[in-house]
């Protein structure tokens, strides 16, 4: 009796145990089932707009002045004193031409002002005599006002001839190419012998450049145009001078937004006391410009694009979500400036579901990047 006894309470004991055990297996399985039933997440990183924004934008760099010097008469180089990156005064003679053609004009031109001079010479004198015979009553009057007119009409052709002379003259002193301004020579596009046509309809004989500073212009979106002012400080690097920086001013903008690009054309101005700078090279330049700390940047993995607009998944404190429509600024790439629809203690989801609408609950996970935790499985009913 007391071995049936032990046997039948042993027996009591195994199947409670096993209807105890399938219980809490069971009781796990719905809680783990319910678990999986609510999407895990995680909060994307917001940042403040700052105080002050860096835009890096490329720069064409150009002389402070630039001359291309054409011919202003026709005829042959006979030579030139200057090669390119020769350093050049103002009126220095680059270079002469022969004008043989021109200077058979001068010749004629002076022979004719002094067959017009004697012409007007005899003129005036007869006129002289014609006013001295009316006075003595030996010829007429009407006489000595034809002399006189005639004296008059040799006058002008002799002042036409002079004209013409000064005109030719100024012509001659064209055959000296001469440098507009102090600079360097930057090119030279002829040489002795060479063919010269008067005119800007070929290339240029010379090219003087003024680098003792320089312009760069940059082409800047519409969206920073608001905070370029004169005065504006900025920095700029070349590629040929690595980890240098060189110092600028914004002198002035266009003040046009050119519609092809959207953009607005600025000019800043550097010192090229060095002479580091050369023109047409390329640069980076580097501004600061006034930022806003109402804006808010995020991930562009947290935006849901709809077709009403773009919007982000916003968790609330109850741990329900809301779709809320933002307005976006720049894009910076993998960041996303929002102008507005967005606070800073928003908590917005990184890479929301697709299907995912307002007032879904949702559990938030481990940060990007750290070890995630699944939930326990509990072992099946199968295996008991």
């Amino acid at each position: 009796m007391l071995v049936g006894i032990i046997a039948l309470v042993a027996a009591g004991a195994i199947v409670a145990n096993g209807l105890i055990g399938r219980s809490r297996n069971h009781h796990e399985l719905v809680e783990w089932t319910n678990a999986q039933a609510v999407p895990t997440v995680t909060l994307a990183k917001l940042t403040r707009g700052d105080a002050e924004q860096k835009l890096i934008l490329p720069g064409d760099i150009q002389p402070y002045g630039r001359a291309t010097v054409y011919s202003r008469v026709n005829g042959y180089l006979k030579s030139w004193n200057t090669d390119i990156g020769a350093h050049v005064k103002v009126n220095d003679v680059l270079a002469s031409i022969e004008a043989p053609d021109l200077d058979q004009q001068l010749a004629q031109a002076r022979a004719t002002l002094a067959s017009a001079k004697a012409n007007y010479d005899i003129a005036s004198l007869t006129a002289g005599r014609y006013s001295t015979l009316v006075e003595k009553d030996a010829i007429s009057q009407q006489n000595a006002d034809q002399a006189a007119a005639d004296a008059q009409a040799k006058k002008a052709i002799m002042d036409a001839d002079e004209a013409y002379v000064r005109q030719l003259e100024a012509m001659e002193s064209f055959k000296q190419i001469i440098a507009p301004f102090d600079g360097i020579v930057t090119e030279r596009n002829t040489d002795v012998g060479a063919l010269i046509n008067s005119g800007s309809s070929g290339r240029p004989l010379f090219v003087v450049s003024d680098l003792h500073r320089v312009r760069i212009y940059v082409q800047v979106p519409q969206a920073f145009t608001s905070g370029l002012r004169p005065g504006l400080k900025a920095t700029f690097e070349m590629p040929q001078y690595p980890g240098q920086k060189f110092d600028a001013t914004l002198v002035t903008t266009s003040n046009a937004i050119i519609q092809a690009t959207r953009s607005m054309q600025v000019e800043l101005q550097a010192d090229n006391s060095e002479g580091k700078l050369y023109g047409g090279a390329y640069c980076r330049v580097d501004f600061q410009v006034t930022g806003d700390p109402s804006k808010v940047s995020l991930p562009a993995t947290a935006l849901m694009p709809a077709n009403r607009g773009t919007q982000v998944a916003i968790l609330g404190d109850d741990g329900k979500v809301a779709l809320k429509a933002i307005h976006l600024g720049r894009d910076l790439g993998d960041t996303v400036e929002v102008t507005a629809g967005l606070s800073p203690q928003d908590k917005v989801i990184d890479s929301p579901p697709e299907t995912l609408q307002t007032g879904d609950i949702v559990q938030v996970g481990p940060a990007t990047g750290s070890a995630s935790n699944p939930a326990r499985k509990p072992n099946s009913p199968a295996k008991q």
